[in-house]
């Protein structure tokens, strides 16, 4: 399991965009979580999955609603990571209101998740392989805290956990 100190994994995330700007092209872009973190402050949190309800009612909005304390404790984006398309992300950033705030970024293979150890197996409840709920800050690409949730809890990976560890 990723650890504080560790590097992000080398993984390639996509992000649905319905407005074309910043390089950005309309459609699902791909972003290299290796070169979109350099040399920046992140904080990031991943959950099961989108349109889920405490990922909907709780964790999402907590992150849009604390979005300027958080610019103005250093950091410098926000990133939801979820195990799905990112279409299904780019829905969900609408219906969040997410947009300028959270960047949604869909690790529709898993491959993210599970190099960072993070999994979820909610096969039985036919959700199949997932993301554990979590956040860390990250610093030039570097794991400077890391808050896991345990199974079925919503008590360290929420907004103002990460806003208290930006500030320290």
């Amino acid at each position: 399991m990723i650890k504080v100190g560790d590097t992000l994994p080398a993984a390639t995330l996509m992000e649905f965009s319905e407005i074309e700007g910043n390089g950005c092209s309309i459609g699902p872009n791909a972003v290299d979580v290796a070169k979109a973190s350099a040399g920046k402050t992140i904080a990031l949190f991943a959950l099961p999955g989108a349109f889920t309800p405490t990922c909907s009612a709780k964790h999402v909005p907590g992150y849009v609603e604390k979005f300027n304390e958080l610019k103005a404790a250093g950091v410098d984006e926000i990133w939801c990571v979820s195990v799905n398309d990112a279409f299904v992300m780019g829905a969900w950033a609408r219906d969040q209101k997410s947009d300028g705030k959270v960047r949604m970024l869909a690790d529709g293979s898993a491959m993210f998740s599970q190099a960072t150890g993070l999994t979820l197996d909610l096969s039985a409840r036919g959700m199949g392989l997932r993301s554990n709920r979590y956040s860390m800050l990250v610093k030039d690409g570097k794991v400077a805290s890391l808050n896991v949730e345990a199974p079925g809890k919503f008590e360290v990976s929420d907004a103002g956990t990460m806003l208290a560890q930006a500030k320290a």
